[in-house]
């Protein structure tokens, strides 16, 4: 099976209060992306990844990564997740079977994970979501994250974005950090389908799994552990993420 992999690394660190690009801002002394880079490299499935990146930070980043011989496409304007792994279409080989999207602010997320994650047979979509026990303490950090919407089944239907919830959807407890597994042929036939009819106005990657969903195919589910799983956003969030790490 050949697995590409997408890093989408274009957000600006302002809401870290950081003139730097999130992706650069420091954690335990090197910048997030590099504890994500190590992990990338250590899953063993793409040796070039491709990392989205904006025209403000393309050289900073590369510059940060020069030990990787990775690729990099630019996304020109921040039209979001779903407009930004469109950016990278043209990097990807006609016969990759799966494509991985991870995000340059998940610095925890181990080698395993994204091997077992990329090697998953996917007919359309995959998600690696992780169950929280509640929204205190350091779980605080995932409660602006989308929420996992299952069917009467059990299987996954949605994913709606937190800015877009109703109050009965922010009270679950499964959350989405993010990380997609997608087929790379079903994929690029339908990600035209992606609309910016949302409170964001941004082409939401995640509202794929409503599609495949209505297309008749069974969503993949992977668990992933919640620590593992933490993103960053913001100096509260990297002080609780410093605070964790043993």
């Amino acid at each position: 099976m050949k697995t590409k992999i997408i890093i989408l690394a274009a957000g600006k660190g302002t809401r870290m209060g950081s003139d730097l690009p999130k992706a650069l801002v420091p954690l335990q002394g090197k910048p997030m992306i590099e504890h994500l880079a190590a992990s990338v490299m250590a899953a063993g499935l793409d040796s070039k990844p491709i990392v989205v990146v904006s025209p403000d930070n393309h050289e900073l980043i590369k510059s940060a990564l020069n030990s990787y011989d990775w690729q990099y496409a630019i996304q020109t304007d921040q039209l979001g997740s779903g407009h930004a792994v469109a950016c990278a279409q043209d990097f990807i080989p006609v016969d990759t079977d799966n494509i991985v999207v991870l995000y340059c602010d998940h610095p925890f997320v181990k080698a395993e994970s994204i091997r077992q994650f990329g090697l998953f047979p996917t007919e359309a979509v995959t998600i690696m979501p992780t169950l929280l026990d509640n929204y205190e303490d350091w779980q605080h950090n995932f409660y602006h994250w989308g929420r996992i919407i299952r069917d009467g089944s059990g299987g996954v239907e949605k994913i709606v974005e937190f800015k877009d919830a109703l109050p009965s959807e922010t009270s679950v407890l499964e959350v989405n950090p993010g990380f997609m597994c997608f087929n790379n042929k079903w994929l690029w036939q339908n990600i035209n389908q992606l609309k910016n009819d949302n409170n964001n106005k941004e082409y939401y990657l995640t509202a794929l799994v409503e599609i495949a969903f209505k297309q008749g195919y069974k969503v993949g589910t992977i668990m992933i552990q919640a620590r593992e799983a933490m993103g960053i956003n913001s100096r509260e969030e990297l002080a609780i993420a410093e605070s964790l790490i043993s």
